[in-house]
């Protein structure tokens, strides 16, 4: 079984440029659902700031988890090829 290393680095390109756009995007997001907003608007400015950084913080944790092991799992598929 031949594989095209050309297209596979085509592939990977894609997948670490809309990884980069979500991560460069993620920190000017409001990521507030309804309950949150609410809340951080009682809160005041700082504080509602601070809200925010943690719900970002909170979904930057697992995506870079699935990242690590997706990358575990790529490299032992190379391995054994």
């Amino acid at each position: 079984m031949r594989i095209n290393l050309s297209s596979m680095a085509n592939s990977w390109k894609k997948v670490g440029m809309i990884t980069a756009s979500i991560l460069l995007t993620a920190g000017s997001a409001l990521a507030q659902c309804s309950i949150c907003t609410k809340t951080a608007s009682q809160l005041g400015k700082e504080s509602a700031e601070g809200l925010n950084g943690g719900i970002i913080y909170l979904m930057i944790v697992p995506f870079l988890v699935a990242g690590y092991i997706g990358y575990r799992w790529w490299r032992q598929e190379k391995q054994q090829s």
